[in-house]
C-alpha cells in the first residue's frame, strides 16, 4: 500500500495526497477530509521512509551515472551533489557502465537502500527499446525518478533536458552559412541526446536543400586520439571535408590534432565545433568553438524540481533548457 494507491482510490493527484500529508494549506477542507478518509479505508500509514512527502525521510538521494570519468558526467555529479547538500540531502553514487543488466542491478540496489529519490545522470539510461525501460517505470511507482538530459514519459518521472537538436541545428546552419559544404559529423553513441544531436545536424542540411550523406556521419569512441586517427584515415582514403561537427569536445580536440598533422589551416581550411563547452574546449590550440549544453543549469533545475516534488508542489514533468554556441578560434563565422 502506497501513496499511488491512495491517489487512485481518492481520484486525486499524487501531489494532492502529498499536500494533505504535509498539512499544506492549499488544499480544500473537503478534499483533505476525502483523502484522509480514503487513507483510513485503505489502512495506509506513511512509514519513516516515506518518499517525497516532507515527513521523516532518509534525507538521501541515489545518483546513477554510466561513467564518472566522462567530463560531462563528472561535472554533473559535482553539481548534483553540491545542490543536494545545499538542500540538506546526502547522496549515494553508483557508476553503472553501459550494460542494461548492470544498470538494473544498481537501480535495485539503490532502491533497497531506501533512498528518497533516484537521479539518473545522462541520456544513456533511456533505452531505445521501450521494454528495456520497464524497470525505471516500475521504480517510479515507489519513489521519484529524476532524469538529467534524458526523457522518459511516465508517472513520477521528471526530466530536465537540453535542447540538443536545436543547438546542433544552429551550429550546422552557421557552418553552412559561412560557406562550408562538406560537414563531417562525428558522434560517440546512440542515446536520447545523441539522436537529437544527429537530427539537428540533418535538419540543418535539409533546410538548405542538402541531402545528408551517410558517409559523412561517423561514429567514434569518445577519445581524442581515436578521433584524430579516424579523420586521418578518411582523409587518406580521399574523403574531403571542410568542417567537422562533433557530439563532444573530445572528438573536436581530436579533429584539431588531425588538422595539424594534415597541415590544414584552422579555421580557413577546416572549421571545427565541439559539444559541452568543457575544459577541453579551452585546452586546445586554437581554442574550440563549442556548444554549451548548460550542465550546471540542468543539474540545478533537476534538484529544484525534486525539492518541489518533495514539498507537494506542482512541478513540470519535463523542463527544456536552451544551449549556447560559444564561438572561439576554430570557426570563422560571425
Amino acid at each position: 500500500m502506497n501513496i499511488y494507491d491512495v491517489s487512485k482510490k481518492a481520484e486525486v493527484s499524487i501531489a494532492t495526497v502529498s499536500r494533505v500529508l504535509n498539512g499544506n494549506p492549499n488544499v480544500s477542507e473537503k478534499t483533505r477530509t476525502h483523502v484522509l478518509q480514503v487513507m483510513e479505508e485503505l489502512g495506509y500509514q506513511p512509514n519513516v521512509f516515506a518518499r517525497g512527502l516532507g515527513l521523516n525521510t532518509m534525507k538521501t538521494i541515489g545518483i546513477m551515472c554510466t561513467d564518472s570519468s566522462d567530463l560531462y558526467l563528472a561535472n554533473a555529479i559535482y553539481y548534483l551533489e553540491r545542490d543536494l547538500r545545499a538542500n540538506g540531502y546526502d547522496s549515494i553514487l553508483c557508476c553503472t557502465g553501459y550494460e542494461l543488466e548492470t544498470k538494473q542491478k544498481y537501480f535495485e540496489l539503490l532502491c533497497s537502500k531506501r533512498v528518497d529519490a533516484l537521479i539518473l545522470a545522462g541520456s544513456k539510461f533511456v533505452e531505445m527499446k521501450a521494454k528495456d525501460n520497464a524497470y525505471i517505470l516500475d521504480g517510479a511507482e515507489k519513489l521519484p525518478i529524476m532524469l538529467v538530459n534524458g526523457f522518459l514519459e511516465g508517472p513520477n518521472i521528471y526530466s530536465t533536458v537540453c535542447d540538443d537538436r536545436a543547438a546542433m541545428h544552429q551550429a550546422a546552419a552557421k557552418l553552412i552559412k559561412s560557406g562550408r559544404k562538406r560537414i563531417l559529423y562525428l558522434y560517440t553513441s546512440i542515446s536520447y541526446s545523441g539522436n537529437n544531436k544527429l537530427q539537428g545536424y540533418k535538419d540543418a542540411l535539409l533546410g538548405v536543400g542538402f541531402i545528408p550523406d551517410p558517409s559523412y556521419i561517423r561514429q567514434c569512441p569518445r577519445d581524442i586520439m581515436a578521433a584524430k586517427e579516424l579523420l586521418l584515415l578518411l582523409w587518406q582514403e580521399g574523403m574531403k571535408f571542410d568542417a567537422v561537427l562533433t557530439s563532444s569536445d573530445a572528438l573536436a580536440a581530436g579533429a584539431v590534432k588531425f588538422a595539424l598533422e594534415a597541415n590544414l589551416r584552422i579555421p580557413q581550411e577546416l572549421s571545427i565545433i565541439g559539444y559541452n563547452n568543457s575544459i577541453l574546449a579551452r585546452c586546445t590550440t586554437p581554442e574550440l568553438t563549442s556548444i554549451d549544453s548548460k550542465i550546471e543549469a540542468l543539474c540545478t533545475t533537476t534538484i529544484n524540481t525534486l525539492m518541489g516534488v518533495f514539498s507537494g508542489g506542482n512541478v513540470p514533468s519535463r523542463t527544456t533548457l536552451a544551449a549556447d554556441l560559444i564561438k572561439r578560434e576554430t570557426t570563422d563565422f560571425l
